[in-house]
C-alpha cells in the first residue's frame, strides 16, 4: 500500500487513507487495516470483507475534495448472518477514520524496511479543521513530528513505546484527546534455501502473504531474475558464507530444500547456530532425522524450531499445495497456533 501510495505521489496524483481505529464484537479486519484511495477512484487493500469499501470510498473522495478529514461509524446490528453479510462482522461495529494522505507516509515506508517496530500516533475527531496532518512517529528510541503540544506528545510516546512490538493498534484517550496508536512490525523474512523448481510457488505465495523473502543457492545458474517476482531478493551463497549475506534473527522462518543431502545438512548446521524461529525441511521424515541425527552428534540441538518434513498436514500434492501448507504452518508459528481447524476452536478467532 506505501508503495501504491510513493507512486501515485511520483505522478503528482492525490490520496486518501482509510483506516480502522476501533472495532467492538467481531469484524472482518481489524483496527489498523486500511484502504488506500487515489482521486481517479482506484483502491489498494482494504477495510472489511468488501461491502463497506463503496462508501469508504465515496467518503474518501469526498475527503480529497474537501480536505476535511472524516471518521465514519458502522454498525452491524444484532443479526449475526445481516452483519456478516455486510462485510462487518458479527455483531460487529466499525469505526473508519478517513484522512488525505500526505507526504509524511513517506517516513514509514522507509521505516519498514529497518527490522524495528514503530507506532504511528493520529488525533481522531468527528470533523477536522483542513490543514497539514499532526503525526508522530515513535520508535523505541527517538520522535519525529508533534501532535500540537509537547505535553501530548510526551503522553503518547509513552504509550506508544508500551505497546511497540505487540502489533496492538487502537484507539487511546490521552491528555484529553483521542488518538489512534497505529503500530507497525517490519514484515517477516523468510529465507528459502534452493532455488529449485518448487521454491518458486512458495516464494510467491510467502510475497503475498507479507514476507520480505530471500531465496538462497549455491548454483547462480538458478537466480535468475526471471524465475522469481520482482519483490523476491536473491541471494548466492553456500552454507559457509550465508551469514555474511543475511541477517538471521528472530524475525526470520527458513526453509531448506535444495535437494541435496549434502548441502542441506550444511545449511541446516548454519541456520541451528541463529536465533531464526522456524527451521523448515523439505523431505521424508528419515531423510530429516538423518540430518538432525549427524548434528546431535556433534553436541545437543534443540530441536523445537525445526519443522520435518516441513507444513501442514492437509494432504497436499504438488508444488503449490506444499507452498500453501508450508506458508499456512509458519503463520501458525508465528501467530502461536497449532493451525487447527477453525471449527475446533471455542474462543474468538482473532484474540
Amino acid at each position: 500500500m506505501l508503495d501504491r501510495l510513493a507512486e501515485l505521489r511520483r505522478e503528482g496524483k492525490k490520496a486518501a487513507l482509510a483506516t480502522v481505529v476501533r472495532v467492538r464484537g467481531s469484524a472482518y479486519r481489524r483496527e489498523g487495516a486500511k484502504l488506500l484511495v487515489a482521486e481517479d477512484g482506484t483502491t489498494t487493500g482494504n477495510v472489511s470483507g468488501g461491502c463497506l469499501e463503496e462508501d469508504v470510498r465515496e467518503v474518501a473522495l469526498q475527503v480529497l475534495r474537501t480536505g476535511r478529514p472524516q471518521l465514519r461509524h458502522y454498525c452491524s446490528g444484532a443479526d449475526e448472518i445481516y452483519a456478516w453479510d455486510l462485510g462487518v462482522g458479527c455483531e460487529g461495529q466499525v469505526e473508519v477514520f478517513v484522512a488525505p494522505a500526505s507526504d509524511a507516509w513517506t517516513r514509514e515506508r522507509a521505516l519498514l524496511q529497518e527490522r524495528a517496530p514503530f507506532a504511528v500516533c493520529t488525533i481522531v475527531a468527528e470533523e477536522r479543521e483542513p490543514g497539514p496532518e499532526k503525526r508522530l512517529i515513535v520508535t523505541a528510541t527517538r520522535c519525529d513530528g508533534g501532535l500540537g503540544s509537547p505535553e501530548l506528545d510526551a503522553a503518547t510516546a509513552d504509550r506508544a513505546r508500551e505497546l511497540i512490538g505487540g502489533a496492538a493498534s487502537g484507539l487511546h484517550e490521552i491528555a484529553g484527546r483521542l488518538v489512534f496508536i497505529d503500530v507497525f512490525v517490519p514484515p517477516p523474512q523468510l529465507v528459502v534455501i534452493g532455488a529449485g523448481e518448487d521454491a518458486r510457488p512458495l516464494a510467491r505465495l510467502a510475497l503475498d502473504m507479507g514476507f520480505r523473502v530471500v531465496v538462497v543457492d549455491r548454483r547462480p545458474g538458478l537466480l535468475t531474475r526471471d524465475r522469481f517476482p520482482s519483490g523476491v531478493r536473491l541471494v548466492q551463497s553456500d552454507a559457509t558464507h550465508v551469514q555474511q549475506h543475511l541477517l538471521l534473527d528472530e524475525r526470520c522462518y527458513a526453509v531448506v530444500m535444495t535437494h541435496n543431502f549434502a548441502d542441506d545438512n550444511e545449511y541446516v548446521r548454519a541456520l541451528v547456530r541463529t536465533p531464526v524461529s522456524y527451521i523448515g525441511m523439505l523431505g521424508p521424515r528419515r531423510r530429516t532425522e538423518r540430518i538432525l541425527g549427524a548434528l546431535d552428534a556433534e553436541g545437543p540441538l534443540d530441536t523445537s524450531r525445526i519443522y520435518g518434513p516441513v507444513g501442514l498436514d492437509i494432504g497436499a500434492e504438488g508444488a503449490e499445495q506444499v507452498a500453501l501448507s508450508v506458508v499456512g504452518e509458519i503463520l501458525a508459528v508465528r501467530s502461536g497456533r497449532r493451525g487447527l481447524s477453525l471449527r475446533e476452536r471455542k474462543r474468538p478467532i482473532h484474540v
